[in-house]
């Protein structure tokens, strides 16, 4: 699969954010979509950056933006993440790692001298008409939120 560029139309998905409710790319259709891609709920870096975009809600929705984290968790590690630190931002289930695939942040990683799969830190900000307006790969989540935020605001 060829890696998706800025400018790219973004990969159709459909991913359950609770019991009852999915979100598909067109529920964003005529708003900007920052998709967050982190590794695992509750791990350190995860939990600053979702902590981080809930701050920043409020900005993000005034600039007409959705945010949504997405990761293999399923919806009752998410419900526990979410009611544990506060979290406002939506959250995907991507269990069989399909919509992380589709964006090809579905990597080979390293830990303590073993390799497994696992995704990627990663973030894509979906303009109103579904093209891919920024895309920022293996992100460090200390002040990613903010230079997200600056993006989406045209810095």
């Amino acid at each position: 699969m060829t890696e998706l560029t800025e400018g790219d139309k973004a990969p159709a998905f459909s991913l359950p954010i609770s019991e009852e409710e999915t979100f598909t790319l067109s529920d964003a259709k005529g708003k900007n979509l920052v998709l967050y891609f982190y590794p695992k709920d509750d791990t350190k870096g995860c939990t600053v950056e979702a902590i981080a975009f809930t701050a920043l809600a409020e900005s993000f929705e005034k600039a007409n933006t959705i945010v949504l984290g997405v990761s293999p968790d399923g919806l009752k590690s998410h419900a526990k993440f979410a009611k544990k630190h506060d979290l406002s931002v939506l959250l995907g289930a991507d269990e069989d790692h399909a919509v992380a695939e589709a964006y090809g942040v579905w990597k080979e990683k390293s830990m303590y001298g073993k390799t497994y799969m696992g995704t990627e830190r990663s973030t894509f900000l979906i303009a109103p008409d579904g093209t891919l307006k920024r895309i920022w790969r293996k992100v460090k989540a200390d002040g990613h939120a903010e230079a997200v935020l600056e993006a989406v605001n045209g810095g």
